[in-house]
């Protein structure tokens, strides 16, 4: 599980990029890069990182699912996904 002050300041970067997102676009297709410059810099996308949804776990992100490897196994175990089934050969 990750600290919650990150997953906390994850949530607050997503915010302000869906706050900013139409206001960065129009700047952007104008070509007003001063004002650009100005907007908070946590208000652009590629500040976010993928995180899991259910631990906050930064690395081993399944994007198709939206967590985790661990979590995703766990799940997938317990057959709380589905289409999801262990292979057996």
């Amino acid at each position: 599980m990750a600290k919650k002050s990150i997953i906390a300041r994850q949530k607050k970067r997503e915010r302000m990029v869906a706050k900013y997102a139409d206001l960065r676009a129009k700047l952007k297709a104008e070509g007003n890069y001063d004002a650009l410059d100005k907007l908070p810099k946590n208000s652009s996308k590629v500040r976010l990182h993928n995180r899991c949804q259910l631990t906050g776990r930064p690395k081993g992100y399944m994007r198709d699912f939206g967590i985790c490897r661990v979590v995703f196994r766990k799940l997938a175990l317990e057959g709380k996904i589905p289409g999801i089934t262990k292979a057996s050969w």
